[in-house]
């Protein structure tokens, strides 16, 4: 049973009805031993490549879940979220067995006003970073930090917008996607997505992974991929 760390927050009545959600597994080996002239770093995954030299092999197995909740969208009207708004539960301890638990709130100004949000409980920490040519701030609370949960033993994460905000005020992403479907049948039916760079001037690389139904065929030769008006060949 799912009882400590975040994952009592993985109620699936929950994810399942959100907007978009995905599992991944994902497993590689990693150097635990290297006979070359220095070894690979304390972290692998600074480093996971390895080559004749490596003496011993571990696997590293790491698993992934996205969940997107839109709940502006659906009717509510609002850009404020709780965890507890989200899945309908409370962080309440951390996983005994776990090194490291964190929890980070993307508190970026928009339009460097800094006072249009505010996020509850304060945060252990903050941290900034560059993400795709924007400096992002993000509110971090660490679950090993014994401060974090109260008296009730409940973490209830929750992010206000100080004043309302309407819904075409929301900022374009730098990269967005969308995806249709066009024509008929396996002749002339097709499948187009068109991905979108807002920077103005900075270029990005992509990786796309497209998941089709397992009725659905597709012909590699038919893919074509066009670039500001001009067809490039996939390799």
């Amino acid at each position: 049973s799912l009882q400590a760390g975040l994952a009592v927050l993985l109620k699936a009545e929950r994810l399942f009805h959100s907007s978009y959600h995905s599992q991944a597994v994902h497993i590689r080996p990693v150097c635990r031993v290297s006979a070359g002239p220095s070894s690979l770093p304390e972290h692998p995954r600074e480093n996971p490549t390895f080559d004749a030299s490596c003496l011993a092999v571990s696997w590293e197995l790491r698993q992934t879940l996205t969940v997107v909740f839109d709940f502006f969208a659906s009717g509510q009207g609002k850009k404020d979220w709780s965890l507890f708004k989200m899945f309908s539960r409370t962080l309440t301890d951390t996983c005994p067995l776990a090194s490291q638990s964190k929890v980070y709130v993307d508190i970026s100004p928009k339009n460097k006003e800094k006072e249009l949000l505010e996020v509850s409980p304060p945060p252990t920490s903050v941290h900034e970073a560059v993400v795709q040519g924007d400096r992002k701030t993000y509110a971090v609370y660490d679950l090993l930090s014994p401060s974090l949960f109260n008296t009730s033993r409940s973490l209830n994460v929750q992010l206000k917008w100080k004043r309302p905000q309407d819904s075409s005020e929301m900022p374009i992403p730098t990269l967005h996607a969308q995806r249709y479907v066009g024509g008929y049948g396996l002749q002339t039916g097709e499948i187009c997505t068109l991905i979108y760079n807002t920077h103005p001037y900075r270029a990005f690389p992509v990786i796309l992974l497209e998941t089709v139904p397992w009725y659905l065929r597709l012909y590699v030769h038919t893919l074509t991929i066009i670039t500001k008006g001009k067809e490039n060949k996939p390799s």
